[in-house]
């Protein structure tokens, strides 16, 4: 069986989703079988971020226009239509792009979209549509990315073959928002991408601490700064830590910068008198973010919404205890490994904070709860899982292993020996 995969996201850029999608791509080349997997690219820097290839992978770089002409040309149409109504170009009419033809002519059995995007083909398809944040918190989307994830994810949902998500919570959210028929539906939960990496040394971490300058005892959030992600209440939490409790608590954060929302987010930062409790270090190295995570005092995640939360899964295998948000998917996932506050209560998230960050015994016993709930994930399932997803959208005959693998919701009732 032939396996398109569309790479439409790169490192740097676009944070958790193309960390997870190189996870995949990367546990999909460990799996024995008789798939192949095509890796369909627009750029050589997608090439060299996913490379070296397992010998069940090749790439196959999209063409510069693939669009169907008969849809180009009703989008200049519109193009046109909106200028002479004064309407932004971008939010007019937004609409799924169609295959041309180049997509089929690759031979593929079943196309897998990943990363939200899709284009209506003849190809028996599969997509991620992550979640639906944007329908929860309008407020955080300008009009044109809302249209265009409304129009993209309902058109995607309702005619692709199988929808992956990766808890229950974001599974019920679609078929309530979106009418679709919950068979198709597939849970498919993550896992840790550090685990997929090379160990580090006492010298790495080292030698990432001087180069960062790094304080003795810091607690971690790894995520761009997107509103969602909520760092301004994380900020508040620790500026009411140090001036209720007296507890300086700095804050480590890797990830991009989110322009739209940086100007505001640095303005709060230094009102709180922050600037030199908080570090942001942009994206690292796979080798620095291991090493962050293994010197950090815990992780904290303060997030609004997340279909699952691939740095919680990273510090569960890094050795760090993590306290998390208690909304949407997040308390499905972190079960009794860690601790829960309310995102919009920085009171009672500095609560938290102040106990991970003064009580060893209680550390030491959500570390070891989360190296018992990590063993409840591992990318190689994830991979299976996928490809047990791709071979029924193709119409294959599933063995008992896919079955199996299809039929468990593992993220809410673990497979423990």
């Amino acid at each position: 069986m032939k396996v398109g995969i569309i790479v439409d996201v790169e490192p740097g850029i676009h944070g958790g989703i193309a960390t997870a999608l190189r996870s995949l791509i990367t546990a999909l080349g460990k799996l024995e079988g008789p798939e192949t997997y095509v890796l369909i690219v627009d750029s050589q820097t997608q090439v060299d971020w996913l490379s070296p290839l397992a010998p069940n992978q090749a790439f196959q770089m999209r063409p510069a226009s693939s669009g169907n002409p008969l849809h180009d040309g009703l989008r200049a149409v519109k193009r046109a239509a909106n200028k002479a109504l004064g309407r932004d170009n971008r939010v007019g009419w937004p609409s799924v792009p169609i295959s041309d033809g180049w997509l089929e002519s690759l031979g593929l059995d079943v196309l897998h979209f990943p990363t939200q995007g899709f284009t209506y083909c003849a190809i028996p398809s599969v997509y991620n549509p992550h979640d639906l944040q944007h329908l929860h918190y309008p407020q955080f989307f300008d009009v044109a990315d809302l249209t265009w994830r409304e129009t993209i994810y309902r058109a995607a949902c309702r005619t692709s073959h199988a929808i992956i998500v990766n808890s229950q919570w974001i599974k019920d959210d679609i078929v309530a928002q979106f009418a679709v028929n919950p068979d198709k539906v597939q849970i498919i939960p993550e896992a840790a991408p550090t685990q997929l990496l090379a160990e580090i040394t006492d010298a790495d971490k080292a030698e990432t601490r001087a180069k960062y300058a790094l304080p003795e005892r810091y607690i971690f959030y790894p995520n761009n700064t997107w509103p969602h992600k909520n760092h301004a209440r994380l900020f508040e939490a620790l500026a009411w830590l140090r001036d209720t409790k007296g507890i300086t608590v700095p804050l480590v954060s890797t990830g991009a910068r989110h322009e739209p929302s940086r100007e505001k987010l640095d303005a709060r930062m230094r009102e709180l008198g922050l600037d030199n409790q908080v570090q942001f270090l942009g994206f690292v190295s796979s080798k620095e973010l291991r090493a962050i995570y293994q010197m950090a005092r815990c992780l904290v995640v303060p997030s609004l919404f997340e279909a699952n939360s691939l740095p919680i899964f990273e510090a569960w295998a890094e050795g760090i205890p993590v306290a998390s948000s208690n909304v949407t998917a997040l308390p499905e996932q972190v079960g009794d490994a860690g601790l829960l506050f309310d995102p919009m209560d920085p009171q009672d998230m500095g609560t938290i904070i102040e106990r991970l960050f003064t009580d060893d015994t209680l550390c030491a016993d959500l570390i070891a709860k989360g190296k018992i709930r990590l063993s409840d994930f591992d990318f190689l399932r994830t991979a299976r899982a996928n490809r047990a997803t791709y071979r029924r959208a193709a119409g294959r005959r599933l063995d008992a292993e896919d079955a199996a693998l299809l039929a468990h919701d593992w993220m809410r009732y673990p497979i423990r020996n």
